[in-house]
């Protein structure tokens, strides 16, 4: 069957200038988490359905996502208690490109997901007037009230469906960390299916062949629930024993090197 990488050539390639179209800052999102064993089935049925990109011929590309919250971490409890119209405040370094954005996510009260970014290439220690703006503008927070709370490293595979308005990105060799400590989520696979309308594609019946579920999972959560075990997290303990369900099913190492 092959690995990662030589399942991956099988791809015709894409680059940035030709995904406009699919950025989907405004879509349904439905994701997965599965062990590394799954991903090479799940690649393997793909290459005649969707185009993968490429970053100066890079196809497993590193992405650093730090997220911030309150002091209080209002923005992870109203998530932890499944609460509608939530946000997410980050920044996202594109290794490869070298490039960076400050974002505002919102999960409104019908389901989708609406982001949107403004160009940040390099991580700042304090933001900007036009930076306080944006944030304060988008959601109910006061940005000087905002603090790093979670890095998230990890490798990205995007996929683009070569007919439909549909992006599937997977994450692995994810790592949490702090100022304090880090975690490393070992060989779990956390998949996302983005689309403009929500319909049935080649990448969400191949997940259902292999018996994969969706299931409602964020890493910003996964992040705090691992780097700050003193708050609650009674909502997330039984996607907690999911996860090292499959870490201890799965074998050992990083999954990029497959």
């Amino acid at each position: 069957m092959g690995t990662i990488t030589d399942i991956l050539n099988k791809f015709e390639r894409v680059g940035l200038e030709d995904i406009n179209s699919f950025k989907l800052m405004n879509r349904t999102d439905t994701k997965f988490t599965f062990s590394s064993a799954n991903l090479v089935l799940f690649l393997n049925q793909l290459s005649g359905h969707y185009k993968v990109l490429s970053i100066n011929n890079n196809l497993k590309l590193s992405y650093r996502t730090q997220y911030y919250d309150t002091l209080d971490f209002s923005m992870y409890f109203r998530h932890h208690n499944n609460a509608l119209n939530r946000y997410k405040v980050r920044h996202r370094t594109y290794l490869e490109s070298k490039t960076g954005f400050l974002e505002v996510k919102l999960k409104n009260n019908k389901g989708r997901t609406i982001k949107e970014r403004i160009v940040q290439n390099a991580l700042q220690n304090k933001w900007t007037e036009v930076e306080n703006k944006f944030i304060a503008d988008r959601t109910t927070y006061d940005p000087k009230t905002l603090i790093p709370s979670v890095l998230v490293k990890y490798t990205r595979i995007t996929l683009i469906n070569t007919t439909f308005i549909e992006k599937v990105t997977i994450d692995i060799d994810i790592t949490f960390s702090n100022e304090n400590r880090d975690h490393e989520l070992g060989n779990v696979v956390i998949a996302e299916v983005k689309q403009a309308v929500k319909a049935r594609t080649p990448a969400l019946a191949v997940l259902k062949d292999l018996g994969i579920k969706p299931v409602s999972l964020s890493k910003y959560c996964l992040g705090v629930n691992y780097l700050y075990p003193s708050l609650k997290k009674n909502n997330f303990k039984q996607k907690l024993i999911t996860l090292r369900k499959i870490i201890n099913d799965a074998p050992n190492g990083h999954i990029a090197g497959i």
